[in-house]
């Protein structure tokens, strides 16, 4: 069969061109945007991809159009897609019915960490032998590809709440048919398409309610919004992390001990740091042990756990000066990611550079928490390229500490001539920030 994927250069569409191709699929693709790492990616799978949304491109005649949801109505191939009412399906659909459908799927959902949660699975159950398929948001370090369609009957994919296409406006994890379901966590994000918190918790519970009772869900059992939406209902077996009565954990985000109901099973020791990967790692033990992996054996697997790229990956270090690139954008995994760095350098500075980039942060929903994520920084500078509200202001409770630039240049003078040997300088942003970790290690290891 011949697919077309509209979006192509997404993490997830991207993931999903390259499961077909494995499947045996021909696999096209078009994007507004075909730039590295992805498009590297696609044409080393033999996968042709176009620029651009041309109507011309429905000459290429594909079986099936598998559409992305960053397509929507106006887009001139989608809607000469429509006028020939052509075959079309969204990217989470063509999943389900072509890679899910009779395999073990264990779904990772959860406002934060999904990719890094969705990771460590996979990488457990790669050293457990059990050659899983898997699909991530970002790239394991361990598997160095964001997709695998695997040779065993497991499956791990990333449970996103964002909707699935223009044509259907439901979460994508309502998709999945999952037999191991993660609710990690659960706050307020995407405010262009969820009014507010409530209506993110209705999707979660849709997916709660295609569960079959022989599933397992591993909850959060420290967090509010999660067990609100299990009050709504539940219909599967369910254990919780951070919990006494389940899993829970004694010690430092980056050696601690790992407790059911109480008794030690075994201890994390690892590089990652944060709290937040701490709680991350207990789903991890608490879900692969439904799908037949021992604790100890899983703890093994994650004392070896290489982490995600952009995920406080070390980028390089130049004048003394170590450059992180990491994917926080909403302030709750800002302040973990930077409470975790904290605990890793001591006194050492911290320079934070943000970009507020996603559409939540673009639209100045959680401006006001902003500044108070950022306390744990010793300097701060924000890039303000493209925001319709005033960073300056929200950040004017830090003082002097912070700094604003609309010019991306402009912000690498300032930040590199700021820039001390022994500092730590995390750069957090959901896109590539228009190259500013190399721009940055350039210019350090310029200077005198």
């Amino acid at each position: 069969m011949h697919l077309h994927i509209l979006g192509i250069c997404g993490t997830f569409m991207g993931g999903i061109a390259a499961l077909a191709r494995a499947a045996g699929h021909r696999v096209t693709g078009c994007d507004a945007n075909v730039y590295p790492p992805m498009s590297t990616q696609l044409a080393a799978l033999g996968i042709d991809v176009i620029e651009g949304y041309s109507a011309e491109q429905l000459a290429l005649a594909p079986d099936l159009w598998v559409v992305g949801n960053v397509v929507t109505r106006g887009n001139p191939l989608m809607e000469e897609i429509l006028d020939r009412q052509a075959r079309y399906v969204s990217g989470p659909q063509w999943l389900a019915e072509h890679v899910l459908a009779g395999r073990h799927v264990v779904a990772v959902a959860g406002t934060h960490g999904k990719t890094t949660t969705t990771a460590m699975l996979a990488w457990i159950l790669e050293r457990a032998g059990a050659q899983p398929g898997f699909l991530v948001g970002g790239v394991p370090a361990d598997f160095e590809v964001s997709a695998r369609l695997g040779a065993g009957p497991v499956f791990v994919v990333e449970a996103d709440e964002y909707d699935t296409a223009f044509f259907d406006k439901r979460s994508k994890l309502v998709h999945y048919p999952a037999r191991t379901a993660i609710l990690n966590n659960l706050e307020f994000d995407h405010a262009d398409i969820f009014a507010d918190l409530a209506a993110i918790e209705t999707q979660f519970h849709h997916f709660v309610r295609i569960l079959p009772r022989s599933a397992r869900i591993v909850a959060n059992g420290a967090d509010a919004a999660i067990e609100r939406v299990l009050a709504r209902g539940c219909w599967s077996e369910l254990e919780r992390f951070e919990h006494a009565e389940g899993w829970s954990r004694a010690g430092e985000p980056s050696r601690f001990e790992v407790r059911w109901r109480g008794a030690p099973v075994g201890e994390v020791a690892w590089s990652l740091t944060g709290e937040h990967n701490a709680s991350n790692a207990l789903a991890a033990i608490a879900a692969a042990r439904h799908v037949g992996v021992a604790p100890r054996d899983a703890i093994a697997a994650l004392n070896a756990f290489g982490g995600v790229k952009r995920r406080m990956e070390v980028r390089g270090i130049a004048g003394g000066v170590t450059v992180y690139d990491d994917f926080a954008h909403h302030p709750t995994a800002i302040r973990s990611t930077l409470a975790g760095l904290r605990r890793a350098v001591g006194a050492a500075r911290i320079v934070a550079v943000l970009e507020p980039r996603s559409n939540t942060m673009k639209l100045g929903v959680m401006k006001d928490a902003l500044s108070a994520s950022l306390a744990e920084a010793d300097r701060v500078y924000c890039y303000t390229g493209g925001l319709g509200w005033d960073a300056a202001a929200a950040l004017a409770p830090l003082g002097a500490r912070a700094e604003c630039h609309a010019d991306l240049d402009r912000l690498v003078a300032a930040i590199v001539a700021a820039a001390r040997p022994g500092d730590h300088l995390l750069v957090m942003s959901n896109g590539g920030f228009g190259g500013i970790h190399l721009k940055l290690l350039e210019r350090l290891a310029a200077r005198p």
